[in-house]
């Protein structure tokens, strides 16, 4: 499908950053998004599941309460928007055919709870927990429980009882997932057949609200999207621990007899952005986060003239490990920051 020309297409960052997100006038219709919201009719109808989420550009992914429907960020629109989303935030959550789907199936569970209300039944909340629960800012979750399914990153399910729901149906949605041998054993398989049968009972039935409302459409957002990603950055800063100069002596070298040698900072700004996706993807944490450490451990090496000695793919591999360790101490030491709920 041809895609539509914009004038902001052109535009430098700078430019871009400077135009209100209701300037940009981008649909779902004539994108590729169009396919990932087929793809999941598609895998509602197999299911015998009547309810068809409508979809909407907003500036983030949410599923608004009482609107079975699903709020799509506008970067997943355009390459050029996309773009400036992996600049800015370092990631583009969505950006790629599975990590989209999975969202949507994700989105998808709170239309079905919203269309059908099913936190109003009895066994629902007796699962899940009552929907009424204060949605918090953060959240503490536990990554050995065997509670909850894992389904998108950072233990997501664990955040709020209609997150835990949301991410049941996703895990049970997905085609050739095998849930009931996945979670063989688990407590979560509990609430995986609680969704199975809810969904068998619930199949051919029209669902009881059909509100098509459109939450904070995109045309509606007078913010630049500077103001945007500002904000949008500010939602993961963090200041990092001063704790790593031990271990960076450890893995680099002070030792004058190397001073032709490559210095650490210039080594991990070389290797930082495959460091940090690699850690990203196995930590679950944010790499605007990530960036931030990797700031400063490349601060600490300079004063403490630190230089890289040895094999370099030995040196990536454990300095990969370092980062990981302290990733996951600051995550769930105990004087670690809580998490974000999104």
């Amino acid at each position: 499908m041809p895609q539509r020309k914009f004038a902001w297409e052109k535009l430098s960052d700078a430019q871009l950053l400077e135009q209100r997100l209701s300037s940009l006038r981008v649909t779902v219709e004539g994108t590729w998004l169009e396919d990932c919201l087929g793809t999941l009719h598609e895998e509602l109808e197999e299911r015998g599941i009547r309810l068809r989420p409508h979809a909407w550009i907003s500036s983030e992914w949410f599923s608004p309460a009482n609107v079975p429907g699903i709020a799509i960020p506008f970067y997943l629109t355009h390459p050029r928007l996309m773009k400036l989303e992996k600049k800015m935030m370092l990631d583009v959550e969505g950006g790629t055919w599975p990590q989209c789907m999975a969202i949507l199936r994700h989105e998808a569970g709170h239309a079905m709870q919203h269309g059908y209300q099913l936190q109003r039944r009895r066994r629902w909340q007796q699962l899940f927990g009552p929907s009424s629960k204060h949605y918090p800012r953060y959240y503490r979750p536990n990554p050995a429980s065997r509670n909850y399914v894992q389904h998108l990153r950072l233990w997501y399910a664990q955040s709020h009882p209609d997150e835990d729901f949301a991410e049941t149906f996703a895990v049970w949605l997905r085609p050739r997932s095998n849930w009931r041998t996945r979670y063989a054993g688990w407590p979560a398989l509990k609430k995986l057949e609680y969704v199975d049968e809810l969904m068998a009972e619930i199949a051919g039935k029209r669902p009881p609200l059909m509100n098509r409302e459109r939450v904070d459409p995109l045309h509606s957002l007078s913010q630049t999207l500077g103001e945007h990603y500002k904000k949008k950055q500010a939602f993961y800063a963090f200041n990092p621990p001063k704790t790593y100069d031990r271990d960076l002596s450890r893995l680099f070298s002070a030792d004058p007899r190397h001073l032709r040698s490559p210095t650490a900072a210039s080594f991990i700004r070389r290797h930082r952005a495959r460091i940090r996706e690699l850690v990203a993807q196995w930590t679950g944490e944010n790499q605007l986060t990530l960036d931030a450490v990797l700031d400063d451990m490349i601060s600490r090496c300079r004063e403490l003239n630190l230089r890289a000695v040895g094999p370099e793919h030995k040196l990536v591999t454990n300095f990969t490990i370092l980062l990981t360790a302290k990733t996951m101490h600051a995550l769930f030491g105990p004087s670690r920051r809580k998490w974000i709920a999104l």
